[in-house]
């Protein structure tokens, strides 16, 4: 029954969680063609603000999809805020990790009051697995031959390349990032179902489970379809509560006279892999450019309204050389007195942690991938791939190290021997950085350093981190230290419109001059001036999509959880 005009329903937010909300788009064609699909952010804005809403009466949330485990933990937080109210929550599910055995959906699922199952469904609940794929074997078989060295023997990004399988500290590695999320799932299950921590992975281990055996151990509440779902909870919230997508839901704000522009938290992204010049979709995904976010960086320095930053870092790593230059714009911006304050998404490791470690705060998700303070470096030498279909090089050069980056050869024991001493020195630079940016003795960072990968919970405990959380919480701390009221206002450090984006910038320090990027920037560089490929530039992109490196890199390795 639709309600009498003037008149504003009581709301009963309703969200899909089975698959991963979108995510905000960096560009304006992109932010159209995700319209009409669930945005995360303001997903995650209702799960925390609407419970205050008087109008609204509850949630029910669809579940059972494999989400990120740090997207899941951000979620997971919001609906811990909206069930603190006392509002009904309710989660229900076909089923749960089916055919997967993943643990992310029925985690988030623990934070509801109640838990529905289909009765054909069942709970797959398996626990953590990881898995890394090695090339090396491939690589042979095509002839190319990586030439790799790295610092130190916890930088697993070039194990993927250079072995077949897992070195003692890799599997070292591995297993604690398996047992850090294991057990934090774990305590969270329990916890949110009251049973002990023993008991749970004992229901773990015995898995998968039918939804009547789910029930029986106490993993679900009830079972049954959608529309007894709905039922079900329109009889705790009352029958003429109104569905409302959780995404649509606004606060309503009692009018009041204009007051004078005040202080807020400007916000900077980093997110992808860490590359010079501008930010851009590539054939890798999304690209953090330095030239773009160093942009953002100066103009929150230079905004005089802007009273702390929160620079969001969601990135593998990347450039050596791109990351200092991001860093050096955290520097700048920290040392203007304002709080600077990161948030770590799913990944925030090697250069994604360079650029984070001088804020004053760093915040991460227990499962974020950080650290892995360490770099590689080298080449894929294709002398023999191109042996084998016939093609042959002829070379010419001047300078006695002038093909030392060739590809079509490998290096000499005295190229090999200089590779190594400027490796030494970026990671020894790494390493002070850190030091200096957590105020920690060079030694003490030395020792969690050597290209390890920590989980969040364990960067915290050996202090690269200083609070788990999520972006929110980043943004709470950030208001705190900067002396801002509770809803002061979160804006982008850098927004260009799109009309202002059609003009010329006047120079290097107009906004417009970072901000137009399109999705062929990643081919750039790739055209010789005869109108083909570069061959440097062909051998750099069949890299890249190798993994290679064809420059110094502060990359994590490619980690997969189940």
């Amino acid at each position: 029954m639709p309600a009498m005009p003037g008149h504003r329903p009581r709301q009963l937010l309703e969200v899909d969680l089975s698959t991963l909300p979108v995510a905000p788009p960096d560009d304006p064609v992109a932010r159209l063609l995700a319209r009409g699909r669930p945005q995360l952010r303001p997903i995650l804005r209702a799960l925390h603000e609407a419970a205050a809403d008087r109008h609204v009466v509850g949630l029910v949330a669809k579940i059972g999809g494999r989400l990120p485990w740090a997207a899941m933990q951000e979620l997971r937080l919001g609906v811990q805020a909206f069930a603190a109210s006392g509002k009904p929550t309710v989660a229900w599910a076909e089923s749960i990790g089916d055919g997967t055995g993943d643990m992310t959906a029925y985690v988030l699922a623990t934070a509801f009051d109640e838990i529905w199952l289909q009765p054909g469904g069942g709970v797959g609940v398996l626990g953590v697995g990881v898995e890394t794929t090695f090339l090396r074997g491939a690589l042979d078989r095509l002839g190319i031959e990586p030439q790799l060295d790295q610092r130190h023997e916890f930088k697993n990004a070039a194990d993927r390349v250079m072995r077949h399988e897992l070195t003692e500290a890799h599997r070292v590695a591995l297993d604690r990032i398996a047992e850090s999320i294991y057990s934090d799932a774990v305590a969270r299950i329990a916890a949110g179902r009251g049973l002990d921590p023993t008991r749970v992975r004992e229901l773990v281990d015995a898995g998968p489970r039918t939804a009547a055996e789910a029930l029986e151990a106490g993993l679900v509440d009830s079972l049954g379809y959608r529309d007894e779902v709905y039922a079900a909870v329109r009889r705790r919230v009352g029958p003429d509560a109104e569905l409302l997508f959780a995404d649509r839901w606004r606060p309503r704000h009692a009018p009041s006279l204009p007051r004078p522009r005040a202080g807020h938290v400007a916000l900077v992204a980093v997110h992808g892999e860490i590359v010079t010049g501008r930010s851009h979709r590539g054939p890798r995904g999304r690209q953090a450019g330095s030239d773009t976010v160093g942009a953002a960086l100066r103009a929150a320095a230079a905004d005089r309204h802007v009273r702390a930053v929160v620079v969001h870092v969601d990135s593998p790593g990347g450039s050596a050389v791109a990351s200092e230059t991001i860093w050096r714009e955290v520097c700048r911006l920290r040392d203007t007195g304002r709080p600077v304050v990161v948030s770590m998404g799913r990944v925030a490791a090697s250069g994604g942690y360079y650029v984070a470690c001088p804020a004053d705060v760093v915040v991460a998700l227990p499962s974020t991938l950080t650290g892995s303070i360490g770099v590689f470096g080298g080449k894929a030498v294709v002398s023999d791939l191109l042996e084998r279909v016939g093609l042959t090089t002829g070379t010419v050069s001047r300078g006695e190290r002038a093909l030392m980056y060739s590809a079509r050869r490998g290096f000499t024991d005295d190229e090999r021997e200089r590779l190594g001493a400027s490796l030494d020195a970026i990671y020894d630079d790494f390493v002070a950085k850190v030091a200096q940016g957590r105020h920690r003795p060079v030694a003490e960072i030395a020792e969690i350093a050597r290209g390890r990968v920590w989980t969040g919970s364990d960067a915290r405990d050996v202090g690269l981190v200083d609070e788990l959380g999520g972006l929110r919480d980043a943004v709470r701390i950030a208001r705190s230290r900067a002396g801002l009221p509770d809803d002061a206002p979160v804006r982008p450090a850098l927004h260009v419109p799109l009309a202002a984006r059609l003009g010329r910038p006047r120079n290097s320090e107009d906004p417009r001059a970072v901000a137009g990027t399109t999705g062929l920037a990643g081919l750039t560089g790739l055209v010789g001036t005869d109108g083909g490929m570069d061959g440097r530039a062909a051998l750099d992109v069949v890299a890249a999509a190798l993994g290679l490196p064809t420059s110094a890199v502060l990359r994590m390795p490619s980690v997969r959880l189940r």
